[in-house]
């Protein structure tokens, strides 16, 4: 099983799959965010980390937030736009918790590869057994903390569970550096535990991702 990344810091305000991701930066890189929402993690990294972050976001407002903070952060869409950062740009590509809200999830996750020298991806794990239970028993699509919005009103188009991303990730011929699973109380479950494991209890999940070749 792989590494689990060691603890880094508190922040109240940070969603806990964003000290998990921030953990996996080394200091002092070259990091791009893509879809930065209010720029938490950007500030974060820049903080905590000192490296030089900058961020891609689609909402105006998401961009607005960021650059009132003082971040370097651009508009922009994770689906066409990636393609203009030339090869080897960053350090580390970074896409939390928007893989599912993507058109295209793998052809980002290559482009993500491409421009950086590592990518760390997070998504909730539609693989949960609390999400499973909703639809078997309910016979209804999940809401969730981590998935709060109707079917008929969110922005995710591509649910993933931890075994189908580890599937795609063999699939664009990346090597999985490190890995976290969270239980629903943000806890990081067992490093040594099976997949299945992760992929029935866990109900996020984050991946440090680097190119084979």
């Amino acid at each position: 099983m792989t590494e689990r990344s060691a603890p880094l810091f508190a922040l109240d305000t940070a969603r806990v799959d964003l000290l998990v991701v921030a953990g996996m930066v080394a200091p002092n890189t070259r990091v791009l965010d893509i879809g930065c929402g209010d720029g938490t993690l950007l500030r974060l990294l820049a903080e905590e980390r000192g490296v030089d972050a900058r961020g891609i976001e689609l909402s105006q407002r998401g961009v607005n937030d960021c650059v009132a903070k003082g971040l370097s952060v651009i508009q922009g869409d994770a689906d066409t736009d990636l393609i203009d950062y030339p090869d080897d740009s960053f350090d580390y590509v970074i896409l939390s918790q928007t893989l599912q809200a993507t058109r295209n999830p793998r052809r980002v996750l290559e482009q993500m590869l491409r421009i950086g020298r590592r990518a760390i991806v997070s998504f909730p794990n539609f693989g949960y057994w609390r999400i499973r239970g909703q639809l078997m028993f309910r016979g209804r699509m999940p809401i969730t903390e981590n998935l709060p919005i109707p079917w008929y009103e969110t922005p995710n188009i591509h649910f993933c569970t931890i075994r189908d991303f580890r599937a795609l990730v063999d699939e664009v011929d990346a090597q999985i550096e490190r890995a976290v699973a969270l239980d629903n109380s943000g806890a990081p479950m067992r490093v040594n535990a099976p997949w299945w494991v992760w992929n029935l209890f866990g109900e996020q999940a984050v991946f440090l991702l680097e190119r084979q070749s």
